[in-house]
Formats: C-alpha cells, structure tokens, sequence
C-alpha cells in the first residue's frame, strides 16, 4: 500500500498520463506521430531534480514537466499541450484510490476467510448474551462470529460500489470545457488507465467522490472498532472468555509481570479514531470556490495516504487478532451459570402466557423470581417453582422445559447459511 503514494509512483502516473495523451493527440492528427513515438521513447524524470527545479517554481506540476522536457527535447513542446494540473492530479488519484480499493478488498476477504473459519469452529459454543453489557440471553460464540463475517460482508460490498464512483479520470482542461483538448483524448487516456472519463467535470474530479471514498473508509475502521471493542470487553479478567495471543517472551507492563493487556484490540480502537476524523476532513473538501480552489490538495496529500495504508494495516492486525484468538468455551460456560439460570425468564414468562396467564400477571410473577434469585441468590428454576402464581400454570418439567438452553441454538444452522457461511 506504501509503495502506491510515494512521489516516485505519482510521478510515474503523470508521466504516462501525459505520453497517452501526446498519444491519443497523434493519432487524432493534432501533433505529429514520430514525436509522440518520441515522447514514449525518451519521457523520464528524476525525483531530486524535480524538486530542486520546484523550490524555483515554486509549482511542482511544472518542476514535472521541465524536467522531463530536458529528456525528451523538441517534441517535448507538446507535452501538457491542452491539459491543466488537475488533469494529471486527478486522474492520478483516481488511479491511485482505485489500485488502493483493490489490496483493501483483498484484506476484507481474507479477514473475512478468517472469521469464518473461527465461527464454524464453535458454531455451538454457548456463551451468554450481554444487552447494556448485563446477561441477556445464551447465544453461541459462533454466532457472534458469523455476525462479525457478516458486517465486514457489508464491508466489501460498500467498497466494490465506492470503487466503481472513483474510478474516474480528468483530462479536460483549466475548467472542464476541452477547450483545447478533444473529449476523445481524455477518453483514450482514461481507458488505457482503466478509469471512466467524467462525464463532466471543471479544472476537478468534484469532491464529493473522494469524501464518499473516505466515508467508506471510516465505515470499515468503524467496524473494526466494533469487533477490537468487543473482544477487549471478553478478556477482561472478570469475564475472559476469549483473549488475545501472548506470544513466549512477550511483556504486558513495564512495571506489572502478570499483566497480559489487549494492545492489539486497544491499538486499532484509536486508529478508527484517526481515520473518522479524516473522513470529516473529506466532507469539508467537498465545497469548493466555482470551478476550483485550492484547499482539498494539501489536506488530501495526508489524508489519503494515512487513511489507506492505515486501514489496511487495521484489516491485516484485525486478520491476525482473529486467527490467534484464544477461546474459553469453559469460562464461557461458568458466566453462562452466575445468575443461576436468570436467562431462562422470557422462556417462562412466554410458556406462562401460552398456559393462558394474562402477559402482566406472567410478567410480574417470574420478575418476582428474578428478583429474589439476584438478591438472593439460588437457581432460578427453584424460585419460579416457589413463586404461587408459576406453580398454579406450569409442572416441574414445564419449568425444567423452560429454562433448558438448547431453545435458544435451533436456528443457528438457519442463521449460518443467511449468512452465506453454509450451504
């Protein structure tokens, strides 16, 4: 990913984007063919003088092209003949992003070959269900990974879409008009590049393709947010039901020998961070001065980079997350049981109204058994069967039936092939 936005790979972009054009003029008729034979031939840069020329200029579009003029010699004259910064920058960008888009949806499939393989693994691990980070009821680890494989489903589609949007190049001219360059030349040079050519442009690529590219970027670290959060939440020493890799010899605390921390989890978490706050600096770049200014180009020599090679980095460091994982089934187990089966209480407040108790009678009699099992202690199942009301509507096997959890796994199969994580 770092190699697509050094200066030496945006220059080599400029550079052919500017012998296609010379190409494309040639077989219009417009400059002669053996120079623009020429300008294939001869057309090279070196970055040092480029820059040198440009602390001059002051301009490093024109540092570009004196330097590469200085190569090819007389033809040279019809290098940028037509064309403006931004057909070069933009164009460039949009080769860049698209090339971009590409390692990151590698990414995205293989964090995504990943999650599957951990979810089918424990398809039907059974783990308690946390709403308001309090036990809901029993879920399988397995499905909380088929709902991770899921999002980052989401993940590539949004991505696949976006990249067709910036797959677009610019070769118009100072305001979009071809004034004097043939609409067929920027269609050449944008098919030899792979990109579309803008159906109508001014001296850009309007802004609103770039901030969509990093709204999508910002969903994906977003996610990955999500998923880095929720897996610190499960090693936290109370609950450890999962825990990142600790590597031999690896160290938690300079100053705490037994501390094994979720670094990996936490250090993605912030980068997300970074990378929302770039996607609101796209969103301001959108709105620009008439035809074009200048004040999307510096924030998006940062932004752009950064946020590319940082999400790819999160996919890859999220990849690995997942394929180390270490998973306590039996952790999962014991947490399952500290409530002493209070999970079962929509189970028997659904049974009660089945055996034809009015729904607030049903209500009120199992919280009653709720309550003195969390004040109390006990099993739940023991206190609905003391609770009058329960005893009157359900046998002890009604109740036993009620707070079995296998109930809560019958659709697992179903919800896995929803997915697209079987057949």
């Amino acid at each position: 990913m770092r190699a697509l936005w050094t200066e030496q790979r945006k220059l080599e972009i400029w550079l052919e984007i500017e012998t296609l054009a010379c190409e494309a003029m040639a077989e219009l008729g417009t400059i002669p063919k053996e120079d623009a034979v020429t300008i294939r031939q001869k057309a090279a840069f070196e970055i040092e003088k480029v820059r040198e020329i440009e602390k001059r200029t002051n301009h490093d579009v024109i540092a570009f092209l004196e330097n590469v003029a200085t190569h090819v010699g007389p033809a040279s004259r019809w290098i940028h003949q037509g064309l403006t910064s931004s057909d070069l920058l933009d164009t460039t960008l949009a080769v860049q992003m698209d090339a971009a888009s590409g390692i990151l949806l590698d990414d995205l499939k293989q964090l995504r070959e990943a999650i599957a393989k951990r979810a089918i693994e424990h398809k039907f691990t059974p783990m308690i269900g946390r709403s308001h980070g309090i036990h809901a009821e029993p879920i399988s680890f397995g499905l909380k990974m088929a709902l991770m494989f899921d999002e980052f489903g989401r993940g590539i589609e949004r991505l696949e879409q976006m990249r067709e949007r910036i797959r677009v190049g610019k070769v118009s001219g100072a305001v979009g008009t071809h004034a004097h360059l043939d609409p067929r030349v920027e269609k050449f040079v944008c098919e030899k590049l792979g990109l579309q050519p803008a159906a109508l442009s001014t001296q850009i690529i309007q802004r609103d393709r770039h901030a969509e590219f990093m709204t999508v970027l910002a969903l994906i670290a977003s996610s990955i947010d999500r998923w880095a959060t929720e897996f610190r939440h499960l090693q936290r020493t109370e609950v450890l039901e999962v825990e990142e890799y600790f590597a031999a010899g690896q160290k938690g605390s300079s100053a705490m020998p037994h501390k094994r921390n979720p670094i990996t989890g936490e250090r993605l978490c912030g980068i997300a961070r970074v990378i929302r706050g770039n996607a609101v600096a796209a969103l301001e770049n959108v709105a620009l001065w008439h035809e074009r200014d200048i004040s999307h180009s510096s924030v998006e020599r940062i932004i752009l980079p950064d946020s590319t090679t940082l999400v790819d980095y999160m996919l890859v460091e999220l990849r690995k997350l997942v394929e180390g994982l270490q998973v306590y089934p039996e952790n999962m187990k014991r947490n399952m049981e500290i409530t002493g089966g209070l999970y079962a209480s929509q189970s028997a407040l659904l049974m009660l109204t089945e055996k034809g108790l009015e729904r607030k009678d049903a209500y009120e009699a199992v919280q009653r058994a709720a309550m003195k099992t969390w004040k109390e202690g006990g099993n739940f199942a023991d206190n609905l069967a003391a609770e009058p009301t329960v005893a009157e509507h359900l046998s002890k096997d009604d109740i036993v039936s009620a707070c079995a959890p296998d109930r809560h796994f019958r659709f697992v199969d179903e919800k896995f092939r929803a997915v697209g994580l079987e057949k």
